[in-house]
């Protein structure tokens, strides 16, 4: 394959497509962790999800010749500009580190492409609407994000993408002062344009009348001024909501459509849109953007470009105001985020008069607690306010040297354990604050929606801490919080208003040391914990443990410290648990003093005689010895501490097929009982799936058992042309699916076992569970391809790592159903580029060009991102 000739060097056409991928934060505020979504289904969460679908094919997309065969797969993000939200890279570089480097190496490789200008733009942190924001906190937003993006790209950013673009003067000057560049805008958002060079006179841009096709100087205040682009809003609509990501070849046509060939000017074509359109609003849009820019960047009309190489090319020579208060996505202003204004999901009969109220009572949490703070801090930091616009560091690095480092140099004086926790409270407050300012909070139609619940989940945060750290002070605040988001009712009758949402879905999240105790102790009875091990957010060190069986049921003693990693606070708990089989399971937690001499004697006792009624089988009795244990904790708890202990806490009662004995009922002094239900979703989840997988392995073996007994019959019966009995097809059809699954998921995979099962549900008109097998064959190609990652890496074994990847690579070719490939394909991509291929064996070559052709991968004429040939 030629390499196609390039643009010409004086070429003074650029195109720049930008995309703001962002998804608002998700994490449940008392874990740091998010949990499982069912509307996400059936990935884990919303972020999976759009990962899988955008944010990773947009750093492997491919391009495609006629026959649908891969000749190419490049990085977007290394083309195009982007920004991604802080919060998001941060889940990414939890959960999808591939991906996380994918979009950090983009960066890089740009900056070679666009003479030294990273395409990655930094984001205000967590997408709050900064006109509504108070200066304060609109500085802290800037700040975080910009701190944010020098941790993660290793430079400073020159442009900063705007929440929503929602933008006035102010916004400006303040990106402005902490040393942004420039940022991007909808083009009616212009309010008027100048040449200062021609005339003093302003020209109204009234209905996006402005030019997009250059940059323009915004003058602020005492000299400082900031560039703007306003993106072309007829091809950004025509990409979100046109369908113009149906043809790559379309689409690239479009981005060069509205250039003025004579005019001799730099131009610049440039779109902007959520990056979520390619891939996640529409399926595969990422291959149209990629193949858009390879046309245009091989098509020698126009040179792709990105923001800051364009800006210190062609300065700008038109000056611009905005229009104050206003957004890309609301028709109003930023109304949308404050009041009832028409911009929502239009279904028929509903409001969002609730957005005021909510916005309200979340300025009361505040302003309210501002001067708290104020008053808490000041013996303890030198500048509240200051070390919280520092204390991102921290939130990017929760290790001890990390926060002593900053607790360094912003303390008053040397702190004290228990001030180094009111000071990582306060702030802790101050970042739950910000986080429930995200936008998303109010964009939609109704106050129960996920999004709006979320930010709600802070406030609850900051309400917990509030009463904490100000005592009664903060105490009251939730009574009044709660009285302002009663006004904010719902459209749903059945959640009545924001206060009854708080109640229902946030109160019963609000949780304390020792609920993550309880958790630990509950879990321990399902997998194995190390003595030091991390829990969420949470350390957890243990301290005893010991477990007593008797038939089916187990009793778990133990004493542990739980510690946050995010405030430093800690707690030492003892628990037991008592587990009767499947989900019968009851735990007890208390607060315990190891310094107490008396209070280990006393646990010592208890553990010696749990144990002694555990070997005569005697459980009534430990159920009374653990009552009495722990019921002294029941009594000093307060009857608000009790009901918050209550949420989801339930003793759950035996199973009636166990012959289990009669047990007593709890005194009204015993305490709190927590069970499986009081676990956190994911743990719950995890536990059910293997009570569940025993039963499930059992009923599978029946099921296989008594189609293989009577296999022949049904061979008879689909000859004979009859329809087999409903049980016996639902016997064959359990049992071919499981018998694949379990021959794909296998470690010595068997091609004739999977091909002679195939041609069984041929023969038998047995229905294929697609979804699942296509996923567990994607899966299992997956795992080839890492051990042959890691054999090459390694020089260990490769040529049977290779072999096996090859075998299972042709058996899938086979399948009657659609394989994902997706992340095989790229693991052999990067074997091929990262790889020195010039030490291969001829006989590892062959097999490597074997293995990509079962990929659909056109070997022959695969070429690198610069049009090089790699076979």
């Amino acid at each position: 394959m030629e390499r196609s000739k390039e643009v010409a060097p004086d070429s003074n056409l650029y195109v720049c497509v930008h995309g703001h991928f962002y998804q608002p934060p998700r994490e449940n505020p008392w874990l740091e962790t998010v949990e499982e979504q069912k509307s996400a289904a059936p990935y884990h969460d919303w972020n999976d999800r759009i990962t899988a679908e955008c944010y990773a094919p947009n750093g492997a997309s491919r391009i495609q010749n006629l026959e649908n065969q891969i000749i190419r797969i490049v990085n977007n993000y290394s083309r195009m500009s982007y920004n991604f939200g802080p919060t998001l890279l941060s889940w990414l570089n939890d959960f999808a580190p591939r991906t996380y480097r994918m979009v950090l190496d983009a960066d890089k490789t740009s900056a070679q492409r666009y003479s030294g200008h990273g395409s990655a733009m930094a984001q205000v942190y967590n997408h709050i609407i900064m006109p509504l924001a108070n200066e304060r906190d609109a500085r802290t937003q800037v700040r975080w994000g910009i701190a944010d993006f020098e941790h993660r790209y290793g430079r400073k950013p020159e442009g900063m993408w705007l929440a929503e673009t929602a933008v006035n003067r102010s916004v400006l000057d303040l990106l402005a002062q902490e040393g942004i560049l420039f940022t991007v805008l909808a083009p009616h958002q212009c309010a008027r344009v100048r040449n200062p060079e021609q005339t003093e006179d302003w020209t109204d841009t009234p209905y996006t009348t402005v030019s997009t096709m250059r940059p323009y100087r915004v003058p602020l205040d005492e000299g400082r001024s900031i560039a703007v682009f306003f993106y072309n809003g007829p091809a950004s609509r025509a990409i979100a909501f046109e369908g113009l990501l149906n043809s790559g070849d379309d689409f690239g046509k479009r981005l060069i459509k509205d250039f003025n060939a004579s005019s001799g000017e730099p131009q610049l074509s440039h779109v902007a849109t959520d990056g979520e359109s390619y891939g996640h609003h529409h399926k595969h849009g990422e291959m149209a953007l990629s193949y858009a820019m390879h046309w245009i960047e091989h098509g020698h009309v126009a040179r792709l470009t990105n923001y800051g190489e364009f800006l210190e090319k062609f300065p700008p020579q038109w000056e611009a105001e905005v229009i104050e208060n206003t957004s890309w996505s609301c028709a109003h202003g930023v109304e949308r985020w404050r009041s009832d204004c028409g911009c929502n999901g239009g279904r028929p009969g509903w409001n969002q008069a609730w957005r005021g109220p909510l916005r309200e009572a979340l300025d009361l949490l505040r302003d309210s607690t501002a001067p708290l703070a104020e008053a808490v801090a000041r013996p303890l930091l030198k500048d509240l306010w200051e070390a919280r616009n520092a204390y991102i560091h921290v939130i990017m690095d929760r290790s001890r040297e990390s926060t002593d480092r900053f607790l360094e140099e912003h303390q008053e004086h040397i702190l004290s354990p228990a001030e180094r926790i009111t000071v990582l409270e306060l702030l802790e407050l101050q970042r739950q604050m910000q986080l429930m300012y995200t936008s998303c909070g109010w964009f939609f139609d109704e106050i129960s929606g996920i999004e709006t619940v979320q930010i709600i989940a802070y406030a609850g945060r900051v309400l917990q801490l509030a009463a904490k750290i100000f005592g009664a002070e903060g105490a009251a605040l939730e009574p009044a919080f709660l009285e302002i988001l009663a006004r904010a009712n719902s459209n749903l009758p059945e959640f009545g208003d924001g206060a009854e949402v708080y109640r229902r879905y946030v109160t019963g999240l609000k949780i304390g040391l020792e609920e993550v105790g309880a958790h630990y102790a509950i879990s321990s009875i399902f997998r194995s914990y190390p003595e030091d091990g991390a829990l969420f957010c949470y350390n957890v060190h243990r301290d005893t443990y010991e477990v007593f069986t008797s038939g089916r049921g187990k009793v778990a003693l133990g004493r542990a410290q739980v510690h946050s990693r995010i405030t430093e606070e800690t707690e030492e708990i003892c628990f037991a648990v008592l587990h009767l089989g499947d989900q019968n399971l009851s735990a007890a937690v208390r607060a315990y003093d190891s310094g107490s001499t008396l209070e280990i004697e006393e646990f010592q006792q208890f553990t010696v005689d749990v144990g002694h009624a555990m070997r005569r089988a005697n459980l009534p009795e430990v159920i009374r010895l653990i009552d009495r244990f722990f019921a002294r904790a029941a009594l000093a708890t307060t009857p608000t501490q009790h009901e918050a202990q209550a949420v989801g806490a339930a003793r759950i009662s035996m199973d009636p097929a166990l012959p289990a004995p009669a047990l007593p009922a709890p005194s009204p002094e015993s305490p709190i009982a927590y069970s499986l239900t009081s676990l956190f979703t994911d743990e719950q989840h995890r536990i059910l799936r293997t009570i569940l997988n025993q039963t499930l392995s059992e009923m599978e073996d029946s099921l296989r058992k008594i189609y293989e007994d009577h296999a022949s019959l049904l061979h008879f019966l689909t000859e004979s042309g009859m329809a087999a009995p409903p049980a016996l097809a639902l016997a064959a059809e359990y049992a071919i699916n499981a018998g694949l699954r379990l021959a794909l998921e296998s470690e010595a995979f068997d091609a004739v076992q999977i091909e002679t099962l195939l041609e069984r549900a041929n023969i038998d008109q047995i229905t294929l569970d697609s979804t699942l097998l296509g996923y567990t064959a994607g899966q299992r190609m997956k795992r080839a391809m890492v051990r042959l990652e890691a054999s090459v890496s390694g020089d260990n074994n490769a040529a049977a790592a290779l072999a096996s990847a090859v075998s299972i690579a042709l058996s899938i070719q086979k399948m009657p159903f659609e394989v994902n490939l997706w992340q095989a394909q790229n693991i052999w991509n990067d074997l091929l580029r990262r790889s020195d291929t010039g030490y291969w064996t001829d006989e590892i070559k062959t097999g490597f060009r074997k293995l990509g052709e079962s990929l659909n991968i056109a070997v022959n004429t695969l070429v690198t991102e610069e049009g090089v040939l790699l076979f």
